[in-house]
């Protein structure tokens, strides 16, 4: 009787922990969760503000060799589809290194500096880099990649969901 006690009030605990640890995580089909963060240029920037486009946001580092293959395609990618889309790069680091890395990449669209790691919480846990959301026109999450993927795989994903 005692052991069954036990394992009952074990098994709240552990039901309790993980309903913990997956609340306001950031999830397909959840709506994206708004965060606001500085540029390199330290202007403020809110995600919601991108609200009525597809988003791509993209967790990265400068000193990550798969997160830099994958930033030419998404120059490209924001050239072709213009306002219709945001690019939306986000790195622990400070815009001390973020500033000459995107003016040596030519990144042409938003970096974000997040060294206090308040985007890598609210969307993470990010346990590597990259990690990119496909948030929808709506402001809902539509798919996460973990790791760089080709170029086709987010084309795909804009033109479907340019077409909702």
């Amino acid at each position: 009787m005692k052991k069954r006690k036990i394992n009952k009030v074990v098994m709240a605990a552990m039901a309790l922990f993980l309903l913990s640890a997956c609340a306001g995580r950031a999830e397909t089909g959840k709506a994206a969760l708004d965060f606001s963060l500085n540029d390199i240029s330290f202007n403020k920037v809110n995600l919601s503000s991108f609200k009525g486009k597809v988003v791509i946001l993209n967790f990265f580092a400068t000193w990550c060799p798969p997160c830099k293959a994958e930033i030419p395609d998404f120059i490209d990618l924001q050239n072709e589809y213009g306002d219709q889309i945001a690019f939306i790069g986000v790195s622990q680091e400070g815009a001390g290194i973020l500033r000459p890395f995107v003016a040596r990449l030519g990144i042409n669209y938003t970096v974000l500096e997040d060294p206090s790691k308040k985007a890598y919480t609210a969307y993470g846990p990010i346990r590597g880099v990259p990690t990119t959301f496909i948030i929808g026109k709506d402001f809902v999450i539509r798919k996460i990649y973990i790791g760089a993927r080709p170029r086709e795989t987010f084309e795909r994903d804009i033109k479907e969901l340019l077409a909702q």
